[in-house]
Parts: structure tokens; C-alpha cells; sequence
């Protein structure tokens, strides 16, 4: 019987797991009809429910452990940006909605259930009436288990986690029952109830499930609207207002909901184009206007709902103004202020090209001319001063000067503190125009006043000034600015500017040099981390509780913009932490043996290997520059301050100042980013190793060795400590899978990077421990040569440290003769491979060479020795491991080397002297014997064995035997978990009895310790 717990696990992580599973959904456009056993859904609509479903059961199976909710993180997580497309053209495709079929009996909802299944339903059925809900959980389990669709089996098990008080889990499993009943007021209660425990993107998709099942409850819509509109998911809150406009065509109130929406998406024309329809529909149904007078001015009474009112007006003439369609915003203020006057028949002022239907009274007028010609006199009809604006406005940008100029001095005669925002927006107009003469004053009014003026406002004011040649005026005015805000750069660059116009290059200059140096403050100054955005609980939610504020592109581009492609890194970004939490939480479980979590962590690790491994920036041509993130900031940093030295080096040479600095270029100087889409180089690193690491172990080596080889390559990991932990973690897998020559070479690596440093030979012999296979590439012609010249070289530096060479670009030392490098014949033969030089952290660390050693050291002296004696070499050996003696005489592991090296001379036929060499190696091992036990009695097997195996090597068995028998004896008191060499000792001495002819002793042996 499956455990509370055990349940848990199965229902927090396995009911959605899949991104397909709900996409296909929405288009279903079927009705629900009274009964919902008797509904008839059309065939491709169940296909696809049945095909969602299906996966979704299927991918249920496939997990072995699923206790971790974090499952929706995976392949096939809910796309909501797709389950929008796909819920946008149902809604296209409903332009039919709201019509009732026929209500015909059709085939029973859901599977025909077997015998077998009906008697489980029954006893799980029964368990839950006896107050049995473990039992009731199991029992339905094995229903699902055989078959998934019996919808009464989910609501069995959503009633039990009800009644032991764990809502989450219910309402997630009434959702999987939702999915094969087809009830829209089930999906319009589980929407309710998303709503209430904050999963809002689970809401969202109930409620489009309820419109897809019911085309005629509109309120789903507007629940689904106002829901995405809190969240800030403006492309859902944007479709659903569209489809309830399809539903309620040229509704005010849906209207003004969506124009923020569209403003914000900078779908302008769409916007634009709704509003014209609107207003051409209520100019059609109250041709005369509306019932009351509309003009601000002149009513009293609050406007009905339902029509287009003169704030509508305003905004439709605001689009048209931004879109640059000046002609449509000059005709919707004129036509449709006509119409709101209930003047909507008076067509004839639309032959006027001018505005004189708005013309002011004469004794209004005040000082202005306004001479008009022609048959038809002015109107003079009253505007209210938004709308004579936004006719400014239009006329402004539309080159109409003269008449724009008669509504704007109108506008302009209102005050200031009242209308300040449309003053400065006509002040923009005719500075885009390039009328500085019309706005400069327009920005000094505004900027007269405390409570409208600017830095923005004084900034114009002073190229106002300047374009019309007040050099002196514009000058005072950045002085103001500067003042007010001693950071503002700019203000400092167009003063300097000022400066150098008016030949005054010291005051130039000193204001450059403030702006350079105030950049290379700010340069070294920390960044400011975002906020991280707003994440719901996940729980029991099926989707990503999270979202960002979406953009929809501009139409008519083909090329992404800067704001997109950032847009799509932020979504890459999103992508890369849920793979990397992923990644997380399935390594512990991995680590145990979970055959379904080790799949699941490659995949998901696969992934991001090769996102990390397709990224170009991080894989520059240039491997001396530091990655800098995806957008690096200094290059706009760089064109301004190149701009900056020009201006120096200009002012400098008109000053003829000889002593001036010149400024240098500080963009170079930019910190080094440590993290890629939100996880660390670090975290990247340790993901390639563990990735690698699986691979070898699963005799893939080779994938392992391509991708840490290109990793290598990266521009995020030039600094000594990663290469190193990559090479070592080649070194590893290598190991591993048997490539000893791969493990030497990048041993070598290490050796150069790391030179006079005696770790990475100890590396080597690790990596080189015992064994047949490890042999060849230890006793390799290349690996000996290497490990001579930098034995010579470390013997130059202890006693000629005045001819070696520091080499800057290989950044390690050389022998050199004379001041003059020569290298010597063993240098001049090239390895296969070419020496990559180390990687370094910055200038100094490359110019500043490393210490040299002053002392010998016997580590490679020994390691060559051991080389020699690998090969036979006995007498090369003997002589360097006499060096090594001399370097360190306590040393047991050069004493136990020597012993061996004289007792293989002493059995070489060109032995002249065979007595002297085995007395010397007796000598050498007998002193190993005394360094040795000083640690203690733990040893004592090893050095009986070496003793038992020279005398063994040497002929004589007698005292081998005794030697090997001790081994045995001290193995059998302490027991076989501390016999490290009774087996070799217990192999060796049956040698011994087979070839003397004692076989029965040697079997004894065989059972003993040899067998298994």
C-alpha cells in the first residue's frame, strides 16, 4: 500500500509536465450543452483533447520519481505566448459565437469502462464512504494506472485531498478531471480558485477554457482580461478585451480598457482604427449628434456610457498626431466636434481648407487679425481649448504654419500653470519644425515658472538660444543647469561646446576634464542590481507564476531591434534558470541511482551545454577580452568619450599647453562580468564538469572530451584556476576511460602553465598510478624529453639564475646564453601538440615574472629516475636518483627506488661489478626499512614484501618465503580489510612452491587468498 508521502510525491510533480499539453486546447469552440454526459463534441475537438490527454498520461508513466514540483520545469512546459496565438485565432475563427445547436443525444462521455476497472471504482468508491481516504487514493490510483480517462477516478482522489484539508492538490487533480467532462461552469469555478491561491496563469487559462466551451459567457473574457491586465500580461489582457469587442462591437467602456493596453503594446494603428469605427458607428446610429450638448463648455449633466464622447474626440486626434497622420487628426476634431453639436448636416465647412468654422467672436479676438476670403464667412463656433490644441497641433506638423500659429496663440493666452502640459507639447511642435524663434519663448514662460520648469525645459531654452545665435544667453543657461545637477554631462559637453565657439578653450577644458573624470568614477563605481521580478507560488499551479512585461513587435519589421533581441535574451535568460533549478534538484537523486532522474538531468544538462556552447560572444576570435555580457555597455561609453578626447585634443592645441595630459580612453577598463543568463561561471563550470563526468561513465568519452576542450576555448574562463579545473577534469574522464596519453598531455600543459611548481608532477604520477596500460605513455620519448628540459631548466635556476630569461608572451623562464636565447637541441623538437601558453589574469600579472627556485629539488629529479627505471634504463637511473639522495637522503620512496635500480643493474649482463650493485641496493633497501618503520607498524607488510620480492628477484626463495610468510601472518591479525599486499605476497610465494615443486602448498595458497 502506497504511503501518505509517497502520494504526495506522486501528485505534486506529475500532473502536468508537458508544454503541448493545454496549447491545442483553446481552439475548441464546442458548446455545452445541459447535460454533460450527453454532450456531442465535434471530432477534431476531441482528437485533440484525446491527444492531450494521452501525452499527458503517458509522460505521468515515464516518471520514475516525481516528489519534486518542479517538474513543470521541463521540455514541455505551458507556452503561454503560444496558448495565446492558438486562443487568438479561435477567436478569429468565432465570428459566429452565441448561437444555440440543436440538443441531440450523443455518445456517453469518456471510455467504456471494463469490468475490472467498474469493480476498483466501486471499492475505492466504498473506501471513501467508510472514511477509508488512503485506501480510497490507492484504489483510484490503480484505476488511473489502467485506465486514465475514467474521469470519476480523478474526482474521487480530488474529493479525498479536499477532505484532508489540502486544497492545492485537489484543485490541481479537478483540473485533470475538468479536461474530460468539457463543463464550462467546472472551469469557471476552477478559475475562481486559482484566482484565490495566487496562480494567476492558471486562472487565465481556466477562463479561456470556459470561453472555449461557452462562447456566450462574456463575463470569462473580461475576468480573463482584467486577471492578465493586474499581472501586466498585456498580450492576454489585449486578445481577451479584442474578442468581447467582436461580442460588443464599438462598446466605450471595452474601449477605454484597451487603449492603455495598446498604447503600452505601441499597436497605435489598431487602436487608432478602433476608434474610427466607433465614432463612424455612433455618427451612424444618431446621425444628428447625440441627444444633449456634448461641448465640456457648455453641459451640465454627466454623458451616457454608451457613446462617443468628446474625450474620445481627443484621443482619436492624439493617435493620429503621433502616427504623423496630421490631416485625419485635423478632420476628426473638426467633424467630430461638428457632431457632437449636433451640426453634423453642416458638410459644407469641409470644403474649407482652413479652421474658420472655430474662428473666435470679433470682440474675442483681442489683438489678432484672423482675414479670411473667400464665399463662406466663419462660424465662429465654440471650441474647447484641448481640442483648438490638438488642432494646433496638427497644423504645426502639417507645414501649415499660419493657421497652426492663430490656434496655438489661443491656447497659448490661457494660463500657464493650468495648461502646462499643452504648452510645452506646442513648443515641441515648432521645435521640431525648427522654429526656434516661435518656441523659445514658449520654453522661457515655462521655465519662468517654479512649478513648470525643467531641466528638460531650460535645456531647450538653451538650444533655442543657440540656434538663433544668443552664444552668451545659451551659455548662462547651461550654467543654470549645471548648477542645479552637477552630474548632468551633457549639459557640461554642449557648454564646453558653447566655450570653444566663443574662443574661450580653458573654460572648454576644464569642463571636459570634469565630464572624463567624472565617468571614470562612475566607471568603478558597483552596478546597480535589478529588482527580481515578482514570482507567485508554484505549488500546485500549472504554470510558470511568472511574468514580464511583453512587447509586441512594431509591424512591417523583419530585422529584430535592439529591444527585441534583448527581449529574447531576457526569455533565453528565463529558460536558462528553470534548467539550471531543474538540474538542481535532480542531482542528489541522481547521485543515489535513479535511472529516470540520470536521464532526465542529461537532457536537461544537454541543454544547457549547448545553449552555453552556441553562444558567439562567448567564443571571441580574441581570447585576451574578458566576456562582457551579451550587451556590453562600454562600446556607446566608448564612442562618447572618443568624442571627448577629440574635444581635448583640439582645445590643447589651440591653447599651445604644452604640460596638459592628454585623456586617455577608459573604456577598457570595464569589470569583468562572472555570470551568463543569471547563473555564475562558476555554477556553469561545475554543470560541464558533472555533464562530462556522466558522458564518460557512460563510455562516451569522446562527446566529453569535444565539449571540455571547446570550453577551454571560452573567453569567461581565461583565468588560471578555471583552465585548470578543466584540464584536470579532462585529466579525470581520461583516467577514467583508459586515455593515459590524453591525461600526460595536459599534465604537460600544467607543467608549463605552472612552472617550478611541483603540484602538477604530482598530478602526473596520480593520473599515471600503477597498471600495465599506464606504462607506455609514462616511458614515452616525448614525455622524457619534456620532463629533461625541465629538469635542466630547474637546475639552471639554482646555480646559474643569471642565464635564465624571463619570456613574457610564453610566461615562463628560458635558457639563454650570453643574454642571447639558445635553445637547446631537446627544445628545438617540437610535440605534436603546440604549448599553449598560461592564461593570465591582467597586464602586471603577464609582465611580472614568476619566483625562481633556490634550492634543488628532488621531486623531478626522482620522477625522471623512476622514467629510467620504468624503462630499463638502470644506469640513467641509478645516476639521477643518486641526485635525488643527495637532495633529500631521509626520503624512503628514493631509497626504495635506488634498491631497485642496483638489483635490475646487478641482473644486466653489462654489470662489471654484480656483487658491489646488489650490496648497494641491500644497502639502499635496508635504509628504506629504517625511514619506513619510524611511521609506525601499519608498514610493516610493505617492507617485508619489498624484502621478500628483492630476494625473491634475486634467486634466493628461503628468504623470500619467510618474508612473504610474514606478510601473510600480519594479515591474518589484522584481518583482510588491512591486507594491502597479501594477495601480491600470497601470488608470489605460490610462484615460489609451484616451481620447488610443493603444489599442494600452493593450492592452500589459491584458496586461501585467491579465490573469489
Amino acid at each position: 500500500m502506497m504511503s501518505m508521502d509517497e502520494e504526495d510525491d506522486f501528485y505534486d510533480g506529475s500532473l502536468v509536465d508537458s508544454e503541448s499539453e493545454y496549447t491545442d486546447s483553446e481552439s475548441d469552440d464546442e458548446e455545452e450543452e445541459s447535460e454533460v454526459e450527453d454532450i456531442e463534441l465535434p471530432q477534431g475537438v476531441q482528437a485533440e483533447i484525446d491527444t492531450d490527454f494521452n501525452r499527458l498520461v503517458s509522460n505521468i508513466r515515464m516518471t520514475d520519481d516525481v516528489s519534486n514540483t518542479a517538474m513543470l520545469h521541463r521540455e514541455w512546459d505551458f507556452n503561454i505566448a503560444q496558448q495565446d496565438a492558438e486562443f487568438r485565432d479561435d477567436l478569429r475563427e468565432a465570428s459566429g459565437i452565441g448561437k444555440k445547436k440543436g440538443k441531440k443525444r450523443g455518445r456517453h462521455l469518456g471510455p467504456v469502462l471494463s469490468h475490472q476497472v467498474r469493480a476498483l471504482i466501486g471499492e475505492g468508491n466504498q473506501a471513501y464512504v467508510d472514511g477509508n481516504i488512503p485506501e480510497a487514493i490507492r484504489m483510484m490510483q490503480e484505476v488511473i494506472r489502467i485506465e486514465p480517462r475514467a474521469a470519476s477516478a480523478w474526482s474521487v482522489i480530488a474529493q479525498c485531498y479536499e477532505d484532508s484539508d489540502e486544497p492545492k492538490k485537489a484543485l490541481q487533480l479537478r483540473i485533470m478531471a475538468a479536461h474530460l467532462r468539457h463543463d464550462a461552469d467546472e472551469w469557471e469555478r476552477l478559475a475562481a480558485q486559482s484566482r484565490d491561491l495566487g496562480y494567476n496563469q492558471q486562472a487565465i487559462y481556466c477562463y479561456s477554457k470556459v470561453y472555449s466551451l461557452d462562447p456566450t459567457n462574456v463575463d470569462a473574457l473580461w475576468d480573463r482580461a482584467s486577471l492578465a491586465k493586474e499581472i501586466n500580461d498585456l498580450r492576454a489582457a489585449r486578445h481577451s478585451l479584442l474578442a468581447i469587442l467582436k461580442r460588443f462591437p464599438h462598446d466605450m467602456t471595452v474601449l477605454a480598457e484597451l487603449r492603455p493596453i495598446l498604447i503600452e503594446v505601441s499597436d497605435l494603428p489598431l487602436c487608432a482604427s478602433l476608434y474610427q469605427t466607433a465614432l463612424e458607428y455612433y455618427q451612424t446610429v444618431q446621425p444628428l449628434g447625440p441627444a444633449q450638448p456634448i461641448d465640456p463648455s457648455l453641459m451640465d449633466q454627466p454623458l451616457p456610457n454608451q457613446t462617443f464622447g468628446f474625450i474620445d474626440i481627443l484621443v482619436l486626434a492624439d493617435l493620429y498626431n503621433t502616427m504623423a497622420e496630421s490631416d485625419n487628426a485635423i478632420q476628426i476634431v473638426r467633424k467630430g466636434c461638428r457632431w457632437l453639436q449636433g451640426r453634423a448636416g453642416q458638410r459644407f465647412w469641409d470644403g474649407c481648407a482652413d479652421d474658420r468654422e472655430y474662428d473666435l467672436p470679433p470682440e474675442d479676438r483681442g489683438n489678432m487679425n484672423t482675414e479670411r476670403s473667400g464665399e463662406i464667412q466663419p462660424g465662429h463656433y465654440p471650441l474647447d481649448i484641448n481640442a483648438r490644441h490638438r488642432l494646433a497641433i496638427a497644423r504645426i506638423k502639417l507645414g501649415d504654419v499660419e493657421e497652426g500659429k492663430m490656434h496655438a496663440s489661443i491656447v497659448l493666452a490661457q494660463d500657464v500653470l493650468d495648461y502646462a502640459a499643452l504648452f510645452g507639447e506646442i513648443a515641441d511642435s515648432y521645435f521640431e519644425r525648427e522654429m526656434y524663434a516661435d518656441a523659445r519663448p514658449i520654453y522661457e514662460i515655462l521655465g519662468s515658472e517654479p512649478a513648470t520648469s525643467s531641466l528638460y525645459v531650460l535645456l531647450q531654452v538653451a538650444v533655442c538660444r543657440r540656434m538663433l545665435g544668443d552664444l552668451q544667453e545659451a551659455a548662462e543657461v547651461y550654467k543654470q543647469v549645471i548648477d542645479a545637477d552637477q552630474t548632468n554631462n551633457d549639459a557640461k559637453m554642449k557648454l564646453a561646446e558653447l566655450y570653444e565657439i566663443m574662443d574661450e578653450p580653458r573654460k572648454a577644458l576644464e569642463l571636459v576634464y570634469q565630464v572624463i573624470d567624472s565617468r571614470k568614477r562612475r566607471a568603478h563605481q558597483p552596478e546597480a542590481t535589478p529588482t527580481p521580478s515578482t514570482t507567485q507560488p508554484q505549488g500546485a499551479s500549472l504554470f510558470e507564476e511568472r511574468r514580464t512585461k511583453a512587447k509586441i513587435p512594431a509591424p512591417g519589421k523583419s530585422r529584430l531591434t535592439l529591444a527585441e533581441l534583448k527581449a529574447l535574451e531576457e526569455q533565453r535568460e528565463r529558460e536558462v534558470s528553470l534548467g539550471y533549478s531543474r538540474v538542481e534538484d535532480l542531482w542528489p537523486r541522481m547521485r543515489y541511482g535513479d535511472a529516470g532522474a540520470e536521464r532526465e538531468w542529461m537532457m536537461e544538462a544537454e541543454k544547457l551545454v549547448e545553449m552555453f556552447r552556441e553562444t558567439r560572444n562567448l567564443f571571441v576570435t580574441t581570447r585576451d577580452y574578458d566576456f562582457k555580457g551579451m550587451f556590453p555597455k562600454r562600446r556607446i561609453q566608448r564612442r562618447d568619450d572618443t568624442e571627448e578626447d577629440r574635444m581635448v585634443s583640439r582645445l590643447e592645441l589651440n591653447e599651445r599647453d604644452r604640460h596638459t595630459r592628454k585623456a586617455k580612453d577608459d573604456g577598457q577598463a570595464s569589470d569583468k562580468v562572472d555570470s551568463f543568463r543569471g547563473v555564475t561561471f562558476s555554477n556553469w563550470l561545475r554543470i560541464f564538469m558533472q555533464y562530462t563526468f556522466v558522458l564518460t561513465k557512460r563510455g562516451d568519452y569522446d562527446q566529453a572530451e569535444e565539449v571540455l576542450r571547446h570550453v577551454l576555448l571560452s573567453n569567461a574562463y581565461r583565468d588560471s584556476n578555471s583552465q585548470d579545473t578543466i584540464r584536470i577534469t579532462i585529466i579525470t574522464c581520461a583516467v577514467h576511460a583508459s586515455k593515459f596519453s590524453i591525461a600526460v598531455e595536459q599534465c604537460r600543459k600544467m607543467i608549463n602553465t605552472h612552472q617550478f611548481n611541483n603540484e602538477a608532477f604530482r598530478l602526473l604520477l596520480v593520473s599515471l598510478a600503477s597498471g600495465h596500460h599506464p606504462t607506455d605513455p609514462f616511458v614515452s620519448s616525448t614525455l622524457q624529453k619534456h620532463t629533461l628540459r625541465e629538469l635542466r631548466l630547474h637546475d639552471a635556476a639554482v646555480k646559474t639564475p643569471e642565464l635564465m630569461k624571463w619570456n613574457a608572451i610564453g610566461r615562463k623562464y628560458n635558457l639563454s646564453s650570453s643574454g642571447k636565447e639558445e635553445p637547446s637541441k631537446a627544445e628545438e623538437e617540437v610535440d605534436d601538440e603546440a604549448e599553449i601558453p598560461g592564461p593570465v589574469e591582467n597586464n602586471a600579472t603577464e609582465k611580472t615574472a614568476i619566483r625562481m627556485p633556490t634550492k634543488h629539488n628532488p621531486i623531478i629529479v626522482t620522477l625522471y629516475g623512476q622514467m629510467s627505471l620504468a624503462a630499463k634504463s638502470y644506469q640513467s637511473a641509478i645516476f639521477y636518483l643518486l641526485h635525488a639522495y643527495d637532495y633529500c637522503p631521509e626520503d624512503p620512496v628514493v631509497c626504495l627506488s635506488l634498491a631497485i635500480a642496483s638489483l635490475g643493474r646487478a641482473l644486466q649482463r653489462q654489470s662489471d661489478n654484480r656483487h658491489h650493485t646488489i650490496a648497494q641496493g641491500m644497502a639502499f633497501l635496508s635504509q628504506y626499512r629504517t625511514l619506513r618503520k619510524s611511521s609506525g607498524d601499519e608498514v610493516l607488510e610493505e617492507v617485508e614484501y619489498n624484502f621478500g620480492r628483492a630476494f625473491h628477484q634475486l634467486g634466493l626463495h628461503t628468504h623470500a618465503v619467510s618474508h612473504y610468510e610474514r606478510v601473510l601472518e600480519i594479515a591474518e591479525k589484522r584481518g583482510n580489510e588491512y591486507a594491502s599486499v597479501a594477495k601480491e605476497a600470497a601470488y608470489n610465494l605460490s610462484l615460489i612452491y609451484v616451481t620447488t615443486g610443493a603444489v599442494p602448498l600452493a593450492d592452500g595458497l589459491y584458496r586461501r587468498w585467491l579465490s573469489i
